[in-house]
């Protein structure tokens, strides 16, 4: 077996299964589940009518390239989201469909490091998607942790990674906007890691899949390609961009998405993906192009999210320091007891599944930044979500370390 496999950590999901075993509540309280980041909006009705129309297209092999419809409708979108230069994303040459972002975040470490440097590095962000960790691993490299703890506003903080890191890093990963701290690098930000990479060489992978999840219709997170542009590296080099369907346009079951950038790292990688075996079947690619042609439905769906938002902040505000996410569907407050602590007892007395914050975070030198918080997931229905904030509170209100913090130290009286 090949040994990196041993270095693969049981995911989040698996050790909340462990921690909730025997801990449901008796009775017949419906599960109300936080915890999984997956979108549980209507798929829109047009997009399930092409894929429907388009299934006597899957009596044949779809190209790994996908179809020049769907690169064209993909480069399209990404060109008009992010304000690129017209005709800057060669549809031939930049762009790539992939099966969702997870399994395309994953395989692209295994096709760009390069095993036989000394001490490869690929830089993460802590917290983080465990995919990442699990891609660098399996990859031969060398794991580093970008701390996004508190202290910094819960941003990565580049600047104290160590010089000698960079230069043995050959990928960064990104989240922006994070999961599941929910910021969202500025333009800015974006610039100066692109200034980073051209002084050491290192790819960015930036993961953009929250990137239509924002609750300012004025301030759409900024891109990769769009800092780019803007520096006037129209070739992109050394840049990939991740983007998905699934939250976007609540298809997560169709697996669908795409990544851009940097022409010479696409060619590499759709040969490792023609080995890989990973071409979208043509349904899929169909309802794919009907998708990214349509925003109508994608600001209805951010419409959902704010209003999720506004109710449950208002339940939560005055018992939980939380703040509304720049991206995300994700709250990350701090919880009051110890995370896991926490997430049994909420779902011992109330069936509601949250994420403890410290199994998405690695124990570094400044210790686990995940610890102490839990990660909520505003993907159920808005009654739902009301109701898991109740009960939230309730469970909050009932501790005793907050009792006595809201009523003072108890006096022994003589």
């Amino acid at each position: 077996m090949n040994p990196d496999l041993n270095k693969l950590r049981p995911y989040p999901f698996e050790r909340l299964s462990a921690l909730l075993a025997g801990a449901a509540p008796s009775g017949s309280t419906a599960l109300i589940d936080l915890a999984i980041g997956e979108p549980k909006h209507a798929t829109p009705e047009f997009i399930l009518a092409a894929a429907a129309r388009a299934l006597p297209g899957s009596a044949r092999y779809p190209l790994t390239r996908g179809g020049v419809e769907l690169r064209q409708a993909a480069a399209g979108w990404l060109t008009s989201r992010f304000g690129l230069p017209s005709a800057s994303i060669d549809p031939e040459r930049q762009l790539l469909p992939v099966n969702g972002t997870r399994e395309a975040l994953f395989a692209f470490a295994q096709c760009v490091i390069d095993r036989s440097a000394t001490d490869p590095v690929v830089l993460l962000p802590n917290p983080f998607y465990q995919i990442y960790e699990g891609a660098a691993s399996m990859a031969g490299a060398r794991r580093s942790y970008i701390s996004c703890s508190q202290a910094d506003g819960y941003r990565p903080n580049f600047a104290a990674v160590p010089k000698e890191t960079w230069q043995h890093c050959q990928l960064l990963y990104l989240c922006s906007p994070n999961n599941p701290t929910g910021t969202a690098l500025s333009q800015g930000d974006l610039s100066a890691l692109l200034a980073l990479s051209d002084r050491y060489g290192f790819i960015i992978a930036a993961d953009e899949c929250y990137s239509e999840i924002y609750l300012n219709e004025d301030f759409p997170p900024a891109g990769l390609l769009q800092a780019a542009a803007a520096t006037g590296r129209t070739d992109f080099r050394n840049c990939m961009v991740f983007h998905s369907l699934s939250k976007r346009s609540n298809i997560p079951g169709m697996r669908s998405g795409f990544v851009a950038g940097d022409a010479d790292l696409i060619s590499r990688f759709h040969q490792y993906r023609t080995y890989h075996g990973c071409a979208m079947p043509p349904p899929i690619q169909v309802a794919s192009i009907a998708a990214w042609s349509d925003e109508e439905h994608v600001r209805e769906n951010r419409r959902l999210y704010r209003e999720k938002f506004d109710a449950v902040l208002d339940i939560l505000g005055p018992v939980l320091p939380v703040c509304r996410p720049e991206g995300g569907f994700y709250l990350w407050p701090r919880s009051p007891i110890n995370d896991e602590k926490f997430a049994k007892l909420l779902y011992a007395r109330y069936h509601v599944r949250v994420l403890p914050g410290s199994y998405l975070g690695h124990e570094d030198t400044g210790g686990n930044p995940g610890t102490g918080h839990v990660r909520i997931a505003l993907v159920a229905a808005p009654d739902e979500c009301v109701r898991a904030a109740r009960h939230i509170r309730e469970l909050i209100q009932s501790l005793p370390e907050v009792r006595e913090q809201e009523n003072g130290p108890r006096r022994n009286h003589q």
